[in-house]
């Protein structure tokens, strides 16, 4: 029997998602991939162009996908924009722009380009699906799973299975890099400390926060990212 590729495990995967627990009153699941017939195809489009191989990645683990990166794409921290323009992958729904997106394929060009960072890197987050709330203006909003402790409690187990399922599809172990110094990388060090997913958590400053707070240094933290992504 032919051995899987790296790519159609990630499909398999994407496929296989799906939420059937309890959540608190008001808040919601996102999943694109059941949701979004165009989500879904794109997602394939691109792992089948950058994964498909039996090479071994190192995880990027980000918080939660959101309404206009991988809510959109199916991709974490790739937004249609990217998608078309840098991935040269076809996107046929509206477009839309997310910082957080910028800046990683600011980090894939100054790594060498999406064929060199995809053949060390596989990203995806810490809940593989996303979540919006109900504002009080009547609007779906992104939440982060840890942004309510009734809503990280009710997700941990679902958190967990997925974090095995990930590892499952031959990332490598040895170390974990996380997007977000704060709270995503504290709920990750603790249940890293209780499972041994990973022998090393490597915390990075999330994107969305490079962005919007500390922009004029970028470089400064481009060249933080390269320094630890080329480890070994």
């Amino acid at each position: 029997m032919k051995t899987p590729t790296f790519a159609e495990k990630i499909i398999a995967f994407n496929r296989s998602l799906a939420y059937t627990g309890s959540l608190p009153a008001g808040f919601h699941i996102m999943n694109p991939f059941r949701e979004d017939p165009i989500a879904l195809a794109c997602s394939e489009a691109f792992y089948r162009k950058y994964y498909s191989d039996h090479g071994q990645r190192h995880l990027i683990l980000g918080i939660n996908p959101g309404r206009f990166g991988a809510g959109l794409t199916g991709i974490p921290f790739t937004d249609p924009k990217r998608l078309i323009e840098v991935c040269g992958i076809h996107y046929p729904g509206k477009l839309a722009h997310e910082p957080s997106s910028a800046y990683v394929y600011d980090v894939i060009a100054a790594y060498g380009g999406c064929e060199a960072f995809y053949q060390d890197i596989y990203i995806n987050s810490v809940c593989p699906l996303g979540f919006t709330h109900l504002s009080p203006k009547g609007q779906q909003v992104n939440v982060n799973y840890y942004d309510d402790r009734a809503l990280a409690a009710a997700v941990t187990p679902f958190i967990l299975q997925n974090i095995q399922a990930q590892i499952a599809l031959g990332v490598a172990t040895d170390r974990c890099y996380c997007f977000g110094t704060g709270k995503n990388f504290a709920f990750l060090d603790r249940i890293n400390a209780q499972h041994k997913f990973f022998g090393q958590l490597i915390p990075l400053e999330h994107p969305r926060f490079i962005m919007q707070y500390k922009a004029k240094t970028k470089q400064d933290y481009i060249e933080g990212y390269l320094r630890a992504l080329r480890i070994g």
